[in-house]
Order: C-alpha cells, then structure tokens, then sequence
C-alpha cells in the first residue's frame, strides 16, 4: 500500500507542476514553448513509475489545463504534446530508428492536422481566407513543424538522460 500511495503523490505533483506550467501560457511568445515543457512532467512520470501512472498523470494535468490555460496553449498540451513523451516510451520498445521515426512524424502529422482542424472550428478560420498564402504556407508550416518536432524528440531524450544521470542522483541523496 505504500508503494501506491508514493505513486499516487508522485503523479499528482507531476500533474499539479504540468498544470502551475501552462498557467504561463498566457505570457507572450510562450504560447508553443510551455506545453513542451509542461509534458517533460509526464515524462518524468513514465521514467520513475510507468506508463499506467503517466496516463493516469496526463488525464488528470488536462482537466485543469482545460479549464485554465490560454486556448492555442491548451490546445497543443491535450491533442499532443502532452501525451506524447507516453507514446515516445512505447514507439521506442520497437527498437528499429527507422521505423521509431516514421511513426513519431505519422503521429505528429496527425496531431498537427487534429489541431489545426479544432482551432479552425472554434474561431472560423479556413485555408480559403489567407488567400494564395494559405494555399502554400501550410505545406511550409507543416515542413517546418516537422522539422523541429524532431529538434523536441531529440531535446526530450537529452532531458531525459539530464533527468536519469544529474537531477534524480541529488534527489536519491535528499
């Protein structure tokens, strides 16, 4: 039983400090950098406990966030960026960097366009309204998101080795 109640205060803190994170949201120019960074928690969560209590982290951080956090912001940390350092545990138990990448950019795509389609719906905005831009600029965006969500998977492996080998080693000494 005390091993479940560490594990239930572990995640609850991961969850509440992924939430105090997305409350910065609403600074100017954080909007795409703090749900990054509120879903290195999680990431946290599946490297101390499992992928079971990372979820159960996740789903709890998001109904907080949900009700708090500025819309674009929210937005990105539900629909992907806050689940995915999960589905990065599970895409790399196949073991095969070819095959890893294709699914981590299959998923990616896939959430970008779910986003793109919800934001479209909530305030109204098309590809038809921006024109000639429109028709282009969101094969430009997608590249170019493609390119630095590889920048982010890179960044959260390295967080993750910062993690394992400098700051959990101080806290195994407290």
């Amino acid at each position: 039983m005390k091993s479940k109640n560490k594990n239930i205060t572990f995640s609850a803190l991961m969850s509440a400090l992924a939430t105090a994170v997305m409350l910065l949201s609403f600074f100017p120019y954080l909007t795409y950098a703090v749900p990054a960074v509120a879903g290195l928690f999680i990431m946290i969560v599946v490297i101390e406990i499992d992928l079971k209590w990372a979820i159960m982290s996740y789903i709890v951080s998001c109904a907080p966030i949900f009700l708090l956090a500025e819309n674009e912001s929210k937005l990105l940390y539900i629909m992907f960026l806050g689940y995915y350092p999960i589905i990065k545990a599970l895409i790399e138990k196949v073991r095969k960097p070819v095959l890893e990448w294709a699914i981590k950019i299959f998923a990616f795509n896939c959430a970008v366009l779910l986003v793109y389609f919800v934001f479209a719906e909530m305030f109204g905005v098309s590809l038809d309204d921006l024109g000639e831009f429109g028709k282009w600029g969101v094969y430009i965006l997608l590249a170019v998101g493609n390119v630095v969500f590889v920048l982010y998977d890179i960044a959260i492996s390295r967080m993750a080795m910062f993690y394992l080998n400098i700051v959990k080693p101080k806290f195994k000494k407290v």
